[in-house]
């Protein structure tokens, strides 16, 4: 008897052991998979990425199995486990023909994205379009017009620049920063990229507004295409180089609490353009990732934008989009702030001009939306 009990307690040692070594395996595993480098597979943005796929319906068709609660009170349309499981594995839905279309039809993946808030006359096929053409054309030198290089050479930069009167609180950076617009290049050319002449330009004269407005600013014209050829990556790779970016801005400055990604939409100028005060304006489109935990804090401050613009200036916003699940970015770096957004300029056929004026009545805006927040803050 004796041998026995010496026996058992000498299993149930070795089971406890066995027990607190694989959950010391599990563990370890899980940090090296979601701790490395932010382009690896199993990095823990990659990890939320894939989870954000699996859809609310399902978690409740799975909580009604322990918690009959849910039966009645969930205020959610099931459909059946199957076709759930069915629909996370393949990212077909039969109820949704586009998730079919998208994997059939050249460039439809590029609608793929849902429209929180619409604009006049905003709808799928109008929605902002990220192209571009392989990084070796993009990186072929090209010719801007005579009038906007010696424009640009009178023109005093302000790069990087710091308001001496005002704290530091916004960072402007261009993720595509070769994007460029055809009126602005020698006629013929094929593709709206230029190494000088492009979205940089504008992010430049949003900062110069927005330090008019006491919001003190920084703009950073870093060349990500280059640096992308230096590290011999892709284009859609652009948001890893100018996340490194902005982790550096962030290091350098505490106090930085607007972030804003400008871009140059794809679509031709009469999806872009809007007439105020008799004057062709850019419009804006906001894009909001969906890929993080506090999205919803971005959106809320593109949304607020979005109605505060339209409200001064009809038209000038296109609307509110958001992306995310398999296929999409759904980050775009905002996951660095609760206020941060992405925002295209006007599209490929607009001129400087007319998006300098959005710059302009965007930086208005921006400061106005800040100052009343501040407002509500201290009160």
């Amino acid at each position: 008897m004796a041998y026995r009990s010496t026996e058992n307690r000498t299993s149930i040692r070795k089971i406890i052991m066995a027990g607190g070594a694989g959950y010391l395996l599990v563990m370890f595993i899980i940090a090296v998979l979601t701790s490395s480098e932010e382009e690896n597979i199993f990095s823990s943005r990659q990890l939320h990425t894939w989870s954000s796929e699996v859809q609310k319906e399902l978690l409740v068709s799975l909580f009604t199995f322990e918690n009959r609660y849910f039966v009645d009170k969930a205020n959610v349309e099931t459909d059946s486990i199957s076709s759930m499981l069915f629909e996370v594995a393949t990212r077909l839905n039969f109820h949704e023909p586009r998730t079919l279309l998208g994997q059939e039809i050249p460039g439809f993946a590029s609608f793929d994205g849902k429209i929180v808030v619409a604009g006049d006359g905003t709808d799928f096929t109008n929605m902002p379009i990220e192209s571009a053409p392989p990084l070796e054309v993009l990186m072929e030198e090209r010719q801007a017009t005579t009038d906007r290089l010696e424009i640009m050479n009178e023109t005093e930069t302000t790069e990087n620049k710091e308001s001496a009167s005002t704290e530091t609180i916004a960072h402007i950076i261009h993720s595509h920063s070769r994007e460029s617009y055809f009126p602005e290049l020698e006629e013929g050319t094929e593709n709206a990229f230029h190494p000088d002449v492009n979205i940089t330009m504008v992010g430049q004269r949003l900062g110069e507004q927005l330090e008019k407005q006491g919001i003190g600013t920084t703009v950073d014209k870093t060349d990500i295409e280059k640096r992308l050829q230096e590290k011999g990556w892709e284009f859609p790779q652009s948001y890893d180089v100018s996340r490194t970016v902005l982790q550096e801005a962030i290091q350098q400055n505490d106090q930085l609490e607007l972030f804003f990604d400008l871009h140059r939409d794809s679509q031709p100028r009469e999806k872009t353009t809007v007439t105020i005060n008799g004057e062709t304006v850019a419009q804006t489109y906001f894009v909001i990732g969906e890929n993080y935990s506090h999205y919803e804090r971005n959106l809320e401050m593109a949304t607020e934008l979005h109605h505060k613009l339209n409200e001064k200036y009809p038209g000038i916003s296109r609307g509110v989009l958001t992306k995310g699940g398999g296929g999409a970015n759904g980050v775009y770096n905002q996951d660095l702030s609760e206020q941060s957004i992405l925002i295209e300029m006007g599209g490929v056929g607009n001129t400087l001009e007319e998006s300098y004026r959005t710059a302009d009545i965007l930086a208005e805006v921006i400061s106005e939306q800040y100052n009343e927040s501040k407002g509500e803050e201290t009160s």
